[in-house]
């Protein structure tokens, strides 16, 4: 199992970013797929996660951590195996290194992505 972030970068305060989480060597859509994001001294917090649907890109059930709620939006594309983060109005404080875990709904299963960084400066 292969799971790969891309999309972090630096950015300034009010501006996007659109991560992706792609993987590969499993069936995606028995997965849960959630972002984590962890900031040096903190510990690792769950940003959003998605369940896929039944079909290709219908959208599964859907959870934000309260502090990102209204900005950043998870979707999910089955036939890619991609799970995507769009994160709008971007603060300072979203600063971290962002993480793509899946975890398999029934059955053992839990695999993390290498980290992507996003920075936002003031």
């Amino acid at each position: 199992v292969q799971v790969v972030e891309s999309g972090g970068g630096l950015v300034q305060s009010g501006g996007s970013l659109r991560l992706s989480c792609t993987a590969s060597g499993i069936i995606f859509r028995l997965y849960t797929v959630g972002w984590y994001r962890q900031s040096p001294g903190n510990e690792r917090e769950l940003v959003a996660s998605i369940t896929s649907g039944i079909t290709s890109t219908s959208i599964g059930h859907t959870n934000y951590a309260d502090s990102v709620k209204g900005r950043f939006t998870i979707s999910i594309d089955n036939a890619k195996n991609t799970v995507y983060l769009q994160m709008n109005d971007l603060r300072p404080e979203d600063t971290a290194v962002y993480y793509c875990n899946l975890k398999r709904r029934l059955g053992p299963g839990d695999h993390w992505g290498q980290g992507t960084q996003v920075t936002v400066s003031s």
